[in-house]
């Protein structure tokens, strides 16, 4: 039996890790390795620890395949690739996750791990060179960049721009109160509620935006920190299933594909109300990983997946704390750190990965 999984992210390397033993498992990504996205902030802001951030998939399994290549289209049948190669699965999991502006993930996934560590490289000069820094964008990614950035550089000015008037909307207010107060006492300026009618400039600095609040804000260089794309164009054709108005992948409660009980999908890709988060791609994995166990033992699948009740958060600021919110209740500031912020998971990674 062949397990084809589509996609090397959180979810995809769990799944493919855990059925590695027991069936012929086939990853299929463009990438030459991992990358630890929540590492990323921090690979920016400290380039020595950067190489923390990518794990080779060369390491990853023991007895299946990892073929660098991409996913063009899928049928219930199998995985066309760019290529121009095809391989025929027994089962299916797609796992391609989102898309996300620099630099929280990489310029370019598909180049080599050695240019985007020059990438990151690059722009850690430019942010080393500059006093004052613009962030587009307060959601986890805005303010943990700000974060870091400040732990490294305690006297840049940091200015954060966001059209949402509240911090972490869906969490608990004690939650953004607290994480008000942090970034207050770090120095880093909110400006929430307000908007740019335009981005601006990507050449080099300073320049000058206003909001639509006529705030003026003058930096020398800005980070975008919104924006999330679903990474499923590989399903426009339709040949596998239609997708939903926002481009996701309509699943069971099972994570089946809706139609097919051998074709699951998991992570940012699905049309399921879990936050676009790793923690929450790795749980629906474990469904992925438990219903695939049981069909190759020609066992009913049972394990099936509902939405958290309570949402959950690991915020870091930098190596000092950070906020969190876990089970409806906040989390003390070493809790984060101990959980997220020491080392951004690379000691979880490090083990999948046998490093």
């Amino acid at each position: 039996m062949t397990v084809v999984i589509v996609g090397g992210g959180y979810g995809g390397t769990l799944v493919a890790e855990a059925l590695d033993a027991e069936t012929d498992v086939v990853l299929v990504d463009p990438r030459e390795a991992f990358v630890n996205a929540a590492a990323s902030l921090r690979a920016l802001t400290r380039p020595e620890w950067a190489h923390h951030a990518f794990f080779p998939f060369a390491s990853l399994l023991h007895r299946g395949r990892v073929l660098r290549d991409r996913a063009v289209s899928v049928d219930p049948a199998g995985v066309t690739l760019a290529s121009g190669g095809r391989i025929e699965a027994d089962y299916l999991v797609l796992a391609t996750g989102s898309g996300y502006p620099f630099p929280a993930k990489p310029l370019d996934a598909s180049t080599s791990v050695a240019q985007q560590l020059d990438d990151l490289r690059t722009s850690h000069r430019e942010l080393a060179g500059s006093d004052r820094v613009l962030i587009l964008g307060a959601g986890p990614v805005g303010l943990e960049l700000a974060g870091e950035i400040k732990d490294v550089w305690p006297d840049k000015r940091v200015v954060i721009v966001d059209r949402s008037d509240r911090l972490l909307p869906g969490f608990l207010p004690e939650v953004g109160d607290e994480l008000r107060r942090r970034l207050t006492e770090l120095g880093v300026d909110l400006l929430l509620g307000r908007g740019l009618g335009t981005l601006p400039p990507t050449g080099p600095g300073p320049f000058t935006v206003t909001t639509d609040r006529d705030d003026e804000i003058t930096a020398d260089l800005w980070f975008r920190a919104f924006g999330v794309r679903v990474n499923t164009d590989y399903l426009a054709d339709g040949r596998l299933t239609p997708l939903t108005g926002s481009a996701l992948v309509p699943v069971t409660e099972r994570l089946n594909v809706r139609g097919y009980d051998h074709v699951y999908a998991i992570g940012d890709i699905i049309d399921f109300p879990d936050p676009r988060m790793a923690s929450y791609a790795m749980a629906q994995a474990e469904v992925v990983v438990a219903n695939v166990r049981a069909q190759l033992a020609g066992d009913r699948p049972q394990a099936v997946h509902t939405a958290a009740p309570e949402r959950r958060i690991l915020l870091p600021l930098g190596t000092r704390g950070g906020v969190g919110q876990l089970g409806g209740a906040p989390l003390a500031p070493e809790v984060v750190h101990e959980r997220k912020g020491a080392d951004l998971f690379t000691a979880r990674f490090a083990g999948r990965f046998r490093r």
